[in-house]
């Protein structure tokens, strides 16, 4: 199997943890995918979650490339409705002229918050509306044609950073064709239009002065273990993480107060959320893995390893790899 494989870092805040300490092992992360041939590491921009360290994303990634050497390194993604396209410009203009080739921008409509959160921010409930235009007019900075006039970016201009569309409907879909850029799909948490998504935008796609042909990354959850039954307590910890990170903004959930959940409604979701997911020993993880590209008819997977350690991340990190890239 020749498929690319990349890894999404939640850059998760461990019960016990602190932030610094989810920095630490997401450069860990980073040093071990460059070395076990991972095409790149993307982080995702999140506000007001007490269990993801990635909110100021581009900040997060200046951190790791210093302490990396090769892999691409990105932004999955950027929420642009939480901000100016002159200001990220310029953060990724920074970013591209300190490690030239390594830089990657994905770009999301969705907030990555809640109202409240979003009012913090200072952004309208409208902002994602503008979401086509501000893309435009952020390739326009990035590019030698701006479309404001008498506005360049600076660092920005001419650095070419390439976008990547970010989406889990037909409309991220429909954009990223129109504009012929990347698209990838948040199947890891968002599986409903995968499918869908996929084949309107392989049939709509307009080549563009970034990309030629379509080019789909598909989202991933990994869970590899020495054994099956590791795996799967690995699984059933991530999903109660996830189930505490999305119900519990502002206060600590209890083990019981989790475990209801999971079993409640509310809890089925996020078992639906968790659609696609390869858990189990190496060999497991190859068969499942080599599945479900051929059946989204990506050109990248891009995997997001939920474990209960950050031992354990890493150990499903290099599974994987042994498995699919280096088998």
């Amino acid at each position: 199997m020749t498929i690319p494989l990349s890894i999404l870092d939640l850059a998760p805040i461990r019960k016990g943890e602190s932030a610094s300490d989810s920095f630490d092992a997401s450069v860990v992360l980073a040093r071990r995918a460059e070395e076990l041939g991972y095409r790149r590491v993307w982080y995702a921009e999140h506000h007001n979650m007490a269990s993801i360290a990635s909110s100021a994303t581009s900040v997060l990634i200046a951190h790791v490339a210093a302490l990396t050497g090769s892999i691409r390194l990105g932004a999955g993604g950027i929420m642009l409705p939480n901000h100016s396209p002159l200001v990220i410009a310029e953060q990724f203009g920074t970013l591209e002229s300190m490690h030239p080739g390594r830089i990657d921008l994905g770009l999301g409509r969705a907030p990555g918050s809640d109202q409240k959160t979003t009012f913090a921010l200072r952004r309208s409930p409208q902002a994602a509306d503008r979401f086509p235009e501000d893309v435009i007019e952020l390739q326009g900075y990035l590019s030698s044609q701006t479309r404001v006039p008498g506005v360049e970016a600076t660092p920005g201009k001419a650095t070419f950073v390439p976008l990547y569309i970010l989406g889990s409907s037909l409309f991220g879909a429909a954009l990223a064709a129109a504009l012929g850029l990347p698209y990838a799909f948040a199947s890891h948490f968002a599986p409903a239009s995968l499918e869908e998504a996929v084949a309107s935008y392989r049939t709509s796609f307009r080549p563009s002065q970034q990309l030629e042909r379509p080019y789909v990354i598909a989202g991933l959850n990994v869970v590899a273990a020495e054994t099956a039954a590791k795996a799967e307590a690995d699984f059933l910890a991530a999903r109660r993480h996830r189930v505490a990170a999305l119900f519990g903004r502002g206060r600590t959930l209890s083990d019981p107060e989790i475990d209801a959940l999971l079993a409640s409604h509310a809890g089925r979701h996020v078992e639906e959320m968790a659609r696609y997911s390869a858990v189990g020993t190496p060999e497991m993880v190859r068969e499942y893995v080599e599945a479900f590209a051929a059946h989204v008819d990506a050109d990248e997977l891009i995997s997001v390893h939920h474990s209960s350690t950050p031992e354990a991340r890493l150990r499903s990190v290099e599974l994987l790899a042994e498995a699919v890239i280096r088998p």
